[in-house]
């Protein structure tokens, strides 16, 4: 079984709300963890990784605490499983886009396809979360 942490930044509840669908996904073993909860040491005791940010601005991660986090953790999750998810409020998904190929540059592979929805995820959104989680339990 592995040990999966949902470690997600939301600012509307949005991803927030698909964070706790992925951790009902991935079952027993899985942590939810906001960004600003998570201590980037204790990354080597975890197996999976399900990360969560919408898209801010022009279509970029969160700056002031999610992206400086990715950015310190990318080149450990190498060879770990790893998905992302967000929501969005404009746009068609760039940042999503671009996040999938910055974790392409670090030498991740993602384990199932991002999932993203516009504002508030509905049920579809939930249940495509929780497969994702599924994905990596």
């Amino acid at each position: 079984m592995s040990k999966t942490a949902v470690i997600y930044w939301s600012g509307t509840g949005n991803t927030e709300a698909m964070a706790k669908a992925v951790l009902k996904g991935a079952g027993v073993g899985a942590q939810l963890f906001s960004v600003s909860d998570f201590d980037a040491a204790k990354i080597d005791a975890f197996d999976a990784f399900a990360l969560g940010c919408p898209a801010m601005g022009s279509e970029s991660l969160e700056d002031s605490e999610f992206e400086p986090f990715f950015d310190a953790i990318k080149d450990k999750l190498a060879g770990k499983k790893v998905v992302l998810f967000g929501s969005y409020g404009w746009g068609d998904g760039e940042w999503m886009r671009n996040w999938e190929g910055a974790c392409g540059d670090a030498g991740i592979t993602l384990a199932a396809e991002s999932v993203i929805c516009n504002e508030a995820p509905d049920a579809a959104a939930i249940e495509e979360c929780k497969a994702l989680g599924a994905a990596l339990a």
